[in-house]
């Protein structure tokens, strides 16, 4: 809902729960009134009232008030927006209008301002209790300009003491870990100066001040893009605080717009809940099924990716045995990983020629996707269409293809180079090799990796190559976009060496994620808690590999385990099936037959956190209408000590339910006890319990 003030120069937007309020000085300055518990529109305009402070000192008034501040004029905060053309630098903007749309897919308000020739749009759009915030700028004047940064928003928080920060880090194989500490005065940035998102931190923080798992307030901010990417959390010297963020790690440049040109940020997301982390999560989760993920109301197949299992050395009628097994025990996309075209036999060759190994595949990948198909699954490849190999086809025809600085060594990291996707030439390379591969067989999903960060991002001959790191993201995405126009029933999976790209933009366009090279179940607990606080089950890829580790720790685990953890995402098998026992396979098949029931709850419903994975007993319940399932982890047992029960949340407590594995009924508030003490037997072990209203 989108109220305006009679004046016509105060706006509340409002959700089921928060309102976000904005008001327009008579000297054309934008200040931000509100963002928290819903408020009336007269609450607004009382805000409006209010007076900014007197100058003092060495201080602006406008600091920590402005709703997107500007370089220029009495302002010393960071500024979002950062401009230059030949003859000035920043922005004196004058508002000229405002435009109000309320249709169902959102309550939206865009402010018009200009500068000369640059036209600058603020958009604020409501989706539930999500504020989604980007800007707009057009060059309509006769001058170059240069945008040196352009957030696409700065949050502005309450007034509030002893202000916590919690924010996602990590590195390859140990991505999406959670962290909070107290903020203190200064900035805290987080980023990727990689070209893609990046493992060490996804663009999600959170503050609070008191906050627990399922009480307090929770300011969340998260942005849409998979390129470099900066967010700046910065507590004031008046303590108030503010989080900037947008496109590009620093200020160098992003892009030069001449006249009639125009770019359009990335949408920034803010979300305020006082149903504490808990509530924040399942507030973003139902945001990105609702309007973010492609298709997010059908649940995604159980799949298996041939790539622990043979990594390289892969042939057709190989691949067919592992899809055999597959199939037994209840798999439903069975996918070829890399080593499928060119002269793929190892990480040295073969990137950049999409076609498929006549030696491998003699008739191409067609008759083995028909004979998946027959055996009653969907089949899918694995691609890296942003990379090249020096011992390529495409590499030898085309050098200048790639990013790289005339005079320097072209840095080779995992044997490949990173193709300029900024080119037209390339962009149309991509696209027919890429179309013809999914025209040539029946192709049903495609796991897209990007395996290594931008090092010599260089475009020789470009006036001004440092468009180059937006312009790829947006080739990236206009690709995916026109393949999936053109093939509406593949699905796309984003990889990067695990989680290196993942985030809202990119989730836009794909229907799930690779959360991890890592699979070790036990490893995996960490992952998948942080990355369930801003991220759905319904998009997190996870595997059953092979048992011990062999590639990262060597760590012994159940096959119970290796599945319990698997399942609290979209299921997906990776070891090596023919040498599984005829025991394993049974069980196996009697996880896949447990995923397939349980699945809906998992991937469409409600996650609570019950226990983090902090050692001894950790849980998650999901909750989809009268039905839910708890899966818990025991990592290990000390002292003797028993199994703690578990209080279930999300539940009736007037209502009834029983427990579909012990029998037991269960009344009021819901604490889990024996089926736990019976279900859990040592450590590293694992159990799912499901419940269901009566």
């Amino acid at each position: 809902m989108l109220e305006i003030s009679e004046t016509g120069r105060t706006w509340l937007l409002s959700g089921p729960a928060s309102s976000y309020a904005v008001h327009l000085t008579e000297d054309d300055v934008l200040l931000h009134l509100h963002w928290g518990s819903r408020i009336a529109l007269a609450d607004a305009e009382a805000l409006a009232a209010r007076p900014l402070p007197a100058e003092r000192g060495f201080e602006s008034p406008l600091d920590g008030r402005e709703e997107y501040p500007v370089e220029g004029g009495p302002r010393f905060v960071r500024p979002a927006l950062s401009v230059r053309t030949d003859t000035r630098r920043g922005t004196e903007w004058t508002f000229e209008s405002y435009e109000t749309s309320d249709a169902p897919e959102g309550a939206e308000l865009r402010l018009r301002f200009r500068d000369g020739g640059l036209a600058i749009t603020l958009h604020h759009r409501m989706r539930g209790d999500v504020v989604e915030r980007w800007v707009g700028l057009d060059n309509q004047g006769p001058e170059t300009v240069e945008l040196l940064r352009a957030d696409s928003a700065t949050w502005t928080l309450p007034e509030r003491e002893d202000w916590r920060l919690s924010h996602l880090h990590g590195r390859w194989a140990a991505e999406s870990r959670l962290t909070s500490a107290p903020l203190t005065y200064g900035e805290k940035v987080i980023g990727s100066r990689r070209g893609h998102t990046g493992h060490q931190y996804l663009p999600w923080v959170a503050l609070d001040t008191d906050a627990t798992e399922e009480r307090g307030e929770v300011y969340g901010c998260a942005l849409g893009w998979s390129g470099s990417w900066r967010i700046a959390v910065a507590q004031l010297a008046d303590a108030r605080v503010q989080i900037t963020g947008g496109a590009g790690y620093d200020d160098s440049g992003l892009l030069r717009l001449a006249a009639g040109e125009s770019f359009t940020t990335p949408v920034f997301a803010g979300l305020w809940s006082e149903g504490g982390f808990g509530g924040a999560s399942r507030a973003w989760h139902a945001y990105q099924r609702d309007h973010v993920i492609p298709d997010a109301d059908q649940d995604r197949p159980v799949l298996f990716n041939s790539w622990e299992a043979t990594e390289f050395d892969i042939s057709e009628e190989q691949q067919g045995t592992l899809a055999r097994r597959a199939a037994a025990i209840g798999v439903e996309l069975f996918v070829v990983d890399d080593g499928w075209f060119g002269a793929r036999t190892s990480d040295r060759a073969g990137l950049g020629d999409w076609t498929p190994n006549p030696d491998r595949f003699p008739g191409g990948l067609k008759p083995l996707a028909d004979y998946v198909h027959a055996l009653g699954m969907q089949f899918g490849i694995w691609v890296e269409p942003e990379m090249v190999n020096p011992d390529s086809e495409l590499y030898r025809a085309h050098p200048d293809w790639v990013q790289y600085q005339p005079g320097r060594k072209r840095t080779e990291s995992r044997n490949q180079l990173v193709l300029n996707l900024a080119r037209e030439d390339v962009q149309e390379y991509l696209w027919g090799q890429l179309d013809a591969l999914l025209t040539s067989a029946p192709i049903d999903y495609v796991k897209w990796d990007f395996n290594r960060s931008f090092t010599d991002a260089g475009w020789p001959g470009e006036p001004y190559p440092q468009r180059l790191w937006i312009d790829h993201v947006h080739a990236f995405y206009a690709l995916l976009d026109r393949l999936r126009a053109a093939h509406p029933g593949v699905a796309f999976e984003s990889c990067s060496g695990g989680g290196g790209r993942i985030d809202l933009g990119v989730l836009s366009r794909t229907d799930q994620v690779w959360t991890s090279d890592n699979t070790d179940p036990l490893d995996r607990l960490a992952i998948q808690h942080g990355f369930s606080q801003i991220h759905p089950a319904r998009v997190m890829a996870a595997w059953v590999t092979d048992s011990p580790n062999a590639m990262l720790n060597g760590r012994v685990s159940s096959l119970r385990f290796r599945f319990v953890s698997a399942m609290a995402g979209v299921l997906g098998v990776g070891g090596d099936l023919t040498q599984w026992t005829e025991e394993e396979l049974a069980e196996a098949r009697a996880w896949v037959d447990l995923y397939k029931e349980i699945r809906p709850l998992v991937q469409r419903g409600d996650l609570h956190r019950l226990r983090p994975p902090k050692g001894g007993l950790s849980a998650v319940q999901y909750v989809l209408g009268d039905e839910t399932v708890v899966l818990a982890w025991l990592q290990a047992q000390s002292y003797g000590e028993p199994v703690p029960a578990l209080r279930l949340r999300g539940l009736d407590p007037t209502a009834a339910y029983e427990c579909l594995e012990t029998g037991e009924i269960h009344r009021g508030a819901v604490l889990l006890h024996h089926g736990l003490r019976t279900g859990l037997r040592g450590d590293l072990d694992a159990v799912v319990i499901r419940l269901r209203r009566i």
